[in-house]
């Protein structure tokens, strides 16, 4: 089953999913502001992200509006793994399974084809995130490990743990790499 069809019916030919280009910045961090539960970065970051790592960032389009996106990029020491920074959509979109369909279109980008473990932090109090790494696990017939990583005495402010979720390894295949 492909990932758009796991997205309501309503939606499943609507969405445009596309690597992120320069211009595409400062929709990034209206989006993730709009989503009113992700950690906002500033506005240089995304533009950045958007122009330096564009080939490791997926953009969802709906209509011509940026509505949903997997922030990434390729650790330098792990070259074979592929980091998610963040996964955002716009509140109206959840629950629809768009956020799966971003984590797998986003695997399937070129820059990502040879990546064999997907990481990301989650926060211990984000259930959403740490359900969407387990499914995407479960649908890549593969494992989900999470340890500690980023422990709250390491921020300068108050803030919970970040454990690092690691799945994989992934079976890659050339189908699995189709995005453009």
């Amino acid at each position: 089953m492909s990932p758009r069809s796991r997205i309501s019916s309503s939606h499943a030919n609507s969405f445009l999913f596309r690597s992120a280009r320069p211009k595409d910045g400062a929709s990034l961090w209206h989006l993730i502001q709009a989503t009113g539960t992700l950690e906002l970065n500033s506005a240089y970051f995304y533009l950045l992200f958007a122009t330096d790592f564009g080939q490791t960032c997926l953009i969802a389009e709906e209509a011509g509006e940026v509505v949903g996106t997997v922030i990434g990029y390729h650790p330098p020491e792990h070259e074979n793994t592929a980091f998610v920074w963040q996964v955002g959509l716009l509140p109206r979109l959840r629950g629809q399974g768009l956020g799966l369909a971003l984590l797998q279109q986003w695997i399937a980008l070129p820059a990502n084809r040879d990546c064999r473990w997907v990481t990301a932090t989650v926060d211990d109090n984000n259930a959403a995130s740490q359900a969407l790494f387990k499914r995407f696990a479960r649908e890549h017939s593969t494992e989900c490990k999470v340890q500690p990583h980023f422990t709250a005495d390491l921020f300068p402010v108050d803030h919970p743990p970040e454990p690092l979720y690691r799945i994989g390894p992934l079976v890659r295949t050339p189908a699995s790499t189709a995005i453009d």
